[in-house]
């Protein structure tokens, strides 16, 4: 969108606006003032113009869609090493760049490191690594990572921008939408493509009652962040055609507004997202003590309990173990619903596990419509049985 506009007949070119902006969003071009990426809109510029010929107009501006092709993936690094949504990221990319012709690049940003990096991501197939590294970008800061995420996405001009559903991607996604006045699709759980280089993004809506599908038909790039384990891991290619630039870094944008005062590693916990093995339980379990026969049943499996939405409301469980819209999206080997009825909120964010087992007493329970076994039973006959399976498959 073209937010703001210039009267060139009230405009006196005075540069007030130019030293006032406070993002550097405004220079002085051929013929007369120019708004960069760099606008977020705070509008400083309209309050210090002392003959008012600034204003905002909110008013859809066309792109032509010819100018912005391929896809750009952001390379989220995590303690020094790629996070393992950009490989699914790429995966999903690749397959939708087959059918409009795009090549699918990649966007890298992070400290000492971060070039190694870069080189693992050619062997998935990706045409370009955009190289930012640089000591300013150890850590996570979000004014110098966007403005050099939009310094890359301002010369390469890709159609659409992925980004992983992650407490940095969620941070830094807004910032760039906002900044090339374009739309967001977040916590998508597909993708498609059509003809015309619109991406369909395709997410829960309305309380998962419906799967919306989203489109960005006029503004570009094209931005969507997906969640981790909801789509398919790239596969390596045999021969790496790719090349690595590295970009340049100016002064400007080395200057960060952000102090890391103290940081501190916390000792990393197997998230439910990693598990291969996930036993679940859901409003059919009554109590504290049922719960930890659940658990039990979990950790004799070598894996992980996870909850329900409404078990995590009543207390039984945290947001971290929660699995849901408002959750975690899992897609573990094996997972085992005690008691859950299968609501689609529920569902769609576990639905692509390879084997789902439910345990359920109503035979009607939307569950039993995406489990591969139904154990239409009390959960408190079926769990005993199957600790003992386990104990006795341990002691022969």
């Amino acid at each position: 969108m073209d937010l703001l506009k210039f009267d060139a007949e009230l405009c006196t070119l005075c540069n007030k606006c130019i030293q006032k902006c406070p993002f550097g969003a405004l220079n002085m071009g051929e013929k007369g003032i120019e708004v960069n990426e760099k606008c977020r809109m705070c509008g400083v510029c309209v309050k210090v113009c002392p003959q008012r010929a600034i204003r905002f107009e909110q008013k859809a501006r066309s792109q032509d869609k010819k100018e912005w092709k391929g896809f750009l993936i952001f390379a989220e690094q995590e303690r020094g090493k790629i996070h393992p949504v950009v490989f699914e990221l790429i995966g999903e990319a690749r397959k939708m760049a087959k059918k409009v012709g795009f090549d699918v690049d990649c966007l890298i940003i992070g400290g000492k490191g971060t070039r190694e990096n870069a080189r693992i991501l050619l062997e998935y197939g990706v045409q370009h690594v955009f190289v930012f590294e640089d000591p300013c970008f150890e850590g996570f800061r979000a004014d110098i990572y966007t403005d050099a995420a939009a310094e890359c996405i301002s010369r390469q001009k890709p159609a659409s921008v992925l980004i992983g559903a992650t407490a940095l991607g969620r941070s830094l996604a807004p910032r760039l939408a906002t900044r090339f006045h374009t739309g967001l699709t977040a916590d998508c759980t597909s993708l498609d493509i059509r003809e015309n280089t619109d991406m369909v993004q395709i997410r829960p809506a309305f309380g998962g009652n419906i799967m919306a599908q989203i489109l960005i038909t006029d503004s570009r790039p094209q931005f969507a962040t997906v969640r981790y384990r909801v789509m398919d891991r790239a596969k390596k290619v045999e021969a790496c055609a790719g090349v690595i630039e590295d970009m340049e870094i100016s002064d400007g944008m080395r200057q960060s507004g952000i102090r890391i005062l103290s940081s501190q590693v916390i000792e990393h916990q197997k998230s439910i997202e990693e598990e291969d093995i996930l036993v679940v339980a859901g409003r059919g379990v009554k109590s504290e003590r049922d719960v930890e026969m659940c658990r039990k049943l979990a950790e004799a499996l070598g894996g992980q309990l996870a909850f329900t939405r409404p078990m995590v409301e009543e207390g039984y469980g945290d947001q971290k173990h929660q699995i849901g819209l408002s959750g975690r999206t899992v897609r573990p080997k094996l997972i085992i619903t005690l008691g859950v009825s299968g609501a689609i909120q529920f569902t769609a964010c576990m639905n692509q596990a390879e084997c789902i087992v439910a345990v359920n007493t109503d035979p009607e329970a939307p569950i039993f419509k995406i489990a591969h076994y139904c154990i239409v039973d009390d959960l408190y006959q079926v769990v005993p049985v199957l600790m003992e399976c386990l104990k006795n498959r341990k002691e022969e």
